[in-house]
């Protein structure tokens, strides 16, 4: 079954009940029981949910996976991930790193006794260098958040396997119509489905797929006990706008080509970070695990000026400034002081996030006009 395909019809049948084509929304929080421990598989809505169900369902044929399991946010699904390990254990991160994730490694697991290395992951060496006895998992963010850095799945793959550590991919930047991590060997693939998935910035949710068997019924277990699960109106919407997310990646990736290459030759331009361009650091490995590059780009101007970022930033019309990414809408940001304002500056510029770094995320507008409300708002 191709992409598109599986985007309108996989994990969603019609409604038995009623012939409906689209999956009820099943507001209920409990199911009757004909005697105790006997029911028709739902017994409270924490535990399953045929709507929720249906969607875990949609988004495991999409990542190519076995299992899926949805929770009320990017970050529920990412505490569930780490709530597999224990004090004493350590994880290998990027340090171009979204920045809740990097708020909830440090300032809430590293309270319980985990321990998190951040090393530049586009390098390999970098990587193994900081594997122990202790460590237990590889974190991969790719493209990261904000830098769009190239990290090799295959490769990081390998290294996991041969000191026989998990390997979790964020997948939220690529989405499962542009690369699939489960493909490429890892164990576990994160969405924040709130993004391109959901993708019109109306809804707050996370998931994860695995083909593990053992490894779903641990995240399961937590999923449950813990209880960060989406409602059923959630999850309808995101079953709604998964119906469009090829056609939506598609229009994403071509208009992020045109922004890129606009940008690229803008005399007041410094740098552009987006995967498809040829100078992009680790072109190759984009081309190689993705089908194309998506409609996330960050730039910097001349100048490395943070207030004239900010000006910029003001003038938009079209790019609107808020929190967030992925919807049909495009979107602006700032991310020393919005999305990353929780890593310490110091490893911000380590890490090349400079303060005076804008980024977009294109939307699916006309990139005519997109290429006007740039042009207004450089200058």
């Amino acid at each position: 079954m191709k992409f598109g395909t599986k985007a309108i019809h996989a994990g969603v049948e019609p409604d038995p009940s009623t012939g409906a084509i689209m999956t009820p929304i099943f507001q209920t929080s409990t199911y009757v029981q004909t005697s105790p421990g006997q029911h028709k598989g739902y017994e409270y809505s924490r535990s399953q949910n045929p709507t929720r169900h249906a969607l875990e369902k949609s988004l495991a044929a999409l990542e190519n996976g076995k299992h899926g399991l949805c929770f009320s946010s990017g970050l529920g699904a990412i505490d569930a991930v780490i709530k597999l390990f224990s004090p004493g254990d350590e994880i290998i991160s990027t340090n171009d790193l979204y920045g809740g994730s990097y708020r909830i490694f440090t300032k809430i697991f590293e309270k319980y006794g985990l321990k998190f290395h951040f090393v530049p992951m586009h390098d390999t060496k970098a990587i193994e260098e900081k594997i122990s006895d202790k460590t237990k998992m590889l974190w991969v963010e790719t493209p990261t958040n904000p830098m769009m850095n190239i990290i090799d799945i295959e490769a990081s793959s390998r290294l996991a396997k041969k000191h026989k550590l998990v390997l979790a991919v964020d997948n939220t930047f690529s989405t499962p119509y542009l690369q699939n991590p489960l493909d490429l060997g890892a164990d576990i693939v994160m969405h924040s489905v709130t993004k391109y998935i959901g993708g019109h910035s109306d809804v707050v949710m996370g998931a994860l797929v695995v083909n593990d068997d053992s490894l779903q019924e641990r995240l399961a277990f937590i999923q449950n006990s813990c209880g960060a699960v989406p409602g059923p109106q959630d999850c309808f919407l995101v079953l709604r706008g998964i119906k469009t997310l090829h056609i939506r990646m598609q229009r994403h990736s071509e208009n992020g080509r045109k922004i890129a290459e606009y940008l690229n030759q803008h005399p007041k331009v410094g740098k552009v970070y987006w995967p498809g361009l040829p100078s992009h650091p680790n072109h190759e490995v984009a081309k190689k695990q993705m089908r194309d590059f998506g409609g996330m780009i960050s730039f910097t101007l001349k100048g490395d000026k943070q207030e004239d970022a900010i000006k910029v930033l003001e003038k938009f019309k079209y790019f609107t400034l808020a929190e967030s990414l992925g919807g049909v809408e495009s979107l602006s940001g700032h991310p020393a002081s919005m999305t990353h304002a929780s890593i310490p500056k110091e490893d911000r510029d380590i890490a090349g996030l400079k303060d005076s770094l804008i980024r977009l995320s294109v939307g699916i507008e006309d990139a005519e006009d997109l290429i006007e409300d740039l042009k207004q708002a450089i200058g």
